[in-house]
């Protein structure tokens, strides 16, 4: 408890003032807002107002479905940047009314209604119930004279009721419980690792199962305390005189994720290479480019599809990162090298991060020209927890951008196609930035800045649509620039767990793409748990073999790890027409492509707390296994489910205990589903509707469905397929090439436009 000493208790040193009563409430119409003044104690006469502090709130509402508050106390405070990018929708303006009841600001899908009683009650309403609540000793100014662990200053808190059985997500990448409920979580980006309460992307946003979000628009940090300090209340708040929120509208999880990345920002598409097996040197291990082509041709000899290579910190020479030069004693011939990567089909991606090390050749120069971060006394902030006098580049500062960047371009010009940004989170806040930024604001925002820009640059020279980072630190809005993976975890099956809820929340904070070392990073992983992590890496959005200080090529383990990346890279590959569709989803609705089961089954409480197991995307339930005998425990939602894998079916609602040799895991696809299954599994990028098959599985009588598959390096295509009692129907009309329709065994075959008919096959 930040604040209080219990229920009755406030801590020593802590002088709170709450927000009791309704003295007025005012309105601009032109603005869209509604504006209260609630004193802090109650005004029973006129003198009562003399000497009593007040807290003035502003309700607006940028979008549909959508209602900002700001509480302040004193608003004269200097507001320092950075601030979140928030847009809305243009020329929105709610319906405000104000009578001796109530001050009610309708959103057109959330209603926020300012009770005027005796007592303080600010009611969220969709859909005629109230979702949330501001009730008494809800809004509070609290200053503290130091001391009793709670440190000298002042803040400003807000408490939302949660309901009996309610459950809150979210808050960024955390690798702890998925369900918040009962946490405090302080959002500072740290590198931490996964094992810990820190985390490298912090969201101050968060999601109810009760079908409603909220997003603390702070990007320093938010303590949230999650039915902790009060048991039926979320507390989040923020150091100074003001806070800012908004309560984002559902009803149902998917449609707060719509209208919250419509705010903070979509994830940008990604091109479809991305989507491919991405192996990487390691990060300490020896390597040169004889050992690079060991590799990529042990993997083709074992009909291992890659797609991206990645080299790891090492190509730079060591005390010099980063100054963006390859280490000669190894790569005396880095254009070449980079040539013959491409000639294979091969993209390029290589590390950097926002440090320039004092030997870096870049150091003196950035220190000479400003573009690094200053401490208060004018000097260069600098420290040796990562390279030896390392200053960081100040991303606030346009020409310093533009220098780094500059950087860039050369690799870019040598053949280079995208980049990890790693780090970040280690970003100091007794300092000072070029254009003034709060040091506070900055520490997680910094992540924002690092990786817009390099993204951004990608964007200018691949083009729209072909950019892509394999990113680590982030926070709210970070999502635009994907990919994110999740960080340094150790090679366990116990990590393989927490990366899994890191991957989740993430998920439920707005994230569309999310991946994470295969294997586990640090340490070495015993056969069975590289086995077992291949199915789930697989089974991403994105996958990658990365580890530490060994290498994660699946024959430095045994035979069958061969024969278990082989299996689900060609599995992988194969879902590309759905894969892709998802992958739209993400871009254009905010909905991510990995999806916990309360986002995509929302309705079924049984999948509200699990946590080792996920959707990916509508279709394909995903249960990795974290047991060294192979035993798995997962929920099975309503209906018979099929295994991808080998056809059995699970009927549900129920928990089904079962046991998977390494090359399975439980994979199986929703009823009433047709799944597009593509006609190679070598590459991602092919065309995805020639040859594809429409593999139909537990088609209710009477369905009637459209399946539209993209096009990748082709034509798009759209399929309606109905079920009239034994038969299944396809048609197309513009189907680019050979299609199939698959159902209960049996196959039907056709070409370009047409339409086939399984007969006495029921659904499949």
């Amino acid at each position: 408890m930040k604040f209080t000493d219990g229920h009755w208790l406030i801590r020593k040193g802590v002088d709170p003032l709450y927000a009791v009563e309704v003295d007025d409430i005012r309105v601009d119409e032109q603005a869209g807002t509604m504006t209260v003044y609630a004193p802090t104690a109650h005004v029973e006469r006129r003198g009562n107002t003399i000497g009593r502090p007040m807290v003035t709130l502003t309700y607006s509402a940028p979008a549909p479905g959508v209602v900002k508050v700001r509480a302040e106390h004193h608003t004269g405070a200097l507001r320092r940047g950075p601030r979140f990018t928030v847009t809305g929708a243009d020329g929105f303006r709610p319906l405000i009314t104000v009578d001796d009841e109530a001050g009610v600001l309708d959103a057109q899908g959330l209603v926020v209604r300012v009770g005027r009683g005796k007592s303080w009650q600010v009611d969220f309403e969709q859909d005629g119930r109230v979702a949330t609540s501001s009730l008494r000793k809800s809004v509070g100014v609290m200053s503290s004279e130091g001391g009793h662990g709670v440190p000298a200053g002042a803040w400003v808190h807000e408490q939302l009721s949660i309901r009996p059985g309610e459950r809150i997500y979210g808050l960024g990448e955390r690798f702890g419980a998925f369900v918040k409920n009962g946490q405090v979580v302080d959002t500072w980006n740290e590198d931490g690792g996964t094992a810990s309460e820190q985390a490298y992307k912090n969201v101050p946003f968060y999601l109810s199962n009760r079908g409603y979000g909220v997003f603390v628009a702070h990007p320093e940090n938010v303590s949230f305390e999650v039915g902790s300090a009060v048991n039926s209340r979320v507390q989040f708040s923020v150091a100074g005189q003001a806070l800012e929120y908004y309560v984002i509208a559902g009803p149902s999880p998917k449609e707060v994720l719509t209208r919250y990345t419509a705010l903070t920002g979509r994830p940008a598409r990604v091109p479809a290479w991305s989507f491919g097996l991405w192996l990487s040197t390691s990060f300490t291990t020896s390597y040169d480019e004889s050992t690079v082509t060991g590799f990529i041709d042990g993997m083709a000899r074992r009909d291992l599809p890659v797609s991206v290579f990645h080299f790891d910190s090492f190509w730079m020479r060591e005390y010099q990162w980063c100054d963006f030069e390859w280490d000669s004693r190894t790569f005396p011939d880095p254009e070449g090298m980079l040539a013959r990567l491409h000639e294979r089909g091969l993209k390029v991606c290589v590390w950097i991060n926002p440090y320039l090390g004092q030997r870096s050749a870049l150091f003196e120069e950035g220190a000479a020209k400003g573009y690094l971060v200053h401490t208060p006394d004018g000097g260069v902030w600098q420290w040796d927890q990562w390279q030896a006098g390392m200053g960081l580049v100040d991303f606030t500062n346009p020409d310093a951008t533009a220098w780094y960047l500059s950087r860039l371009e050369r690799l870019l010009d040598q053949g280079v196609d995208c980049f990890k940004t790693d780090f970040g989170e280690r970003i100091p806040t007794e300092v000072v930035w070029h254009d003034g930024s709060d040091p506070r604001k900055m520490h997680n925002y910094y992540a924002q800045l690092y990786n817009e820009a390099v993204f951004r640059l990608l964007e200018r020279r691949r083009g729209a649509g072909e950019a892509v980072v394999f990113a680590r630190s982030a926070t709210a809005g970070g999502q635009r620039l994907p990919v994110h993976w999740g960080g340094d975890s150790e090679s366990t099956y116990a990590s393989m767990a927490e990366s899994l809820r890191g991957g989740l929340s993430l998920a439920m904070s707005g994230f569309g793409y999310w991946s994470h070392d295969i294997g586990g990073f640090e340490g070495t992983p015993d056969p069975g748990v590289f086995k077992r992590w291949l199915a789930f890496g697989l089974l991403s959005s994105h996958s990658r073999l990365h580890g530490s200080t060994s290498v994660r090529v699946p024959w430095a383990f045994d035979d069958e790890a061969v024969a278990v990346a082989r299996r689900f890279t060609h599995l992988k590959l194969s879902l590309m027409p759905y894969l892709g569709r998802l992958s739209e989803e993400a871009h254009t609705t905010g909905v991510p492509m990995m999806r916990p089961l309360v986002l995509e089954l929302p309705e079924d409480r049984g999948g509200h707390e699990a946590d080792t197991q996920y959707m990916l995307g509508d279709a394909l339930l995903v249960a990795p296994v974290f047991d060294g005998e192979g035993a798995v425990e997962y929920y099975v939602p309503e209906g018979t489910w099929t295994s991808l894998l080998d056809g059995r079916r699970v009927h549900g609602p129920r928990w089904v205990r079962e046991v998977h040799p390494f090359g399975s895991l439980p994979l199986l696809v929703r009823p009433g589903t047709v799944l597009p299954v593509g006609s190679r599994s070598d590459r991602p990028e092919y065309a995805w509707a020639e040859g594809v098959v429409l593999r139909c599985f537990e088609l209710p009588d009477g369905y009637d469905g459209e399946v539209t598959v993209p096009g990748g390096s082709g034509t798009a295509a759209t399929f309606r397929i109905r079920r009239d009692g034994d038969d299944v129907l396809a048609s197309t009309e513009n189907a680019p090439g050979p299609w199939s329709l698959e159902a209960g065994g049996r196959e039907a075959h056709a070409n370009g436009a047409s339409t086939v008919t399984l007969t006495g096959r029921g659904s499949g």
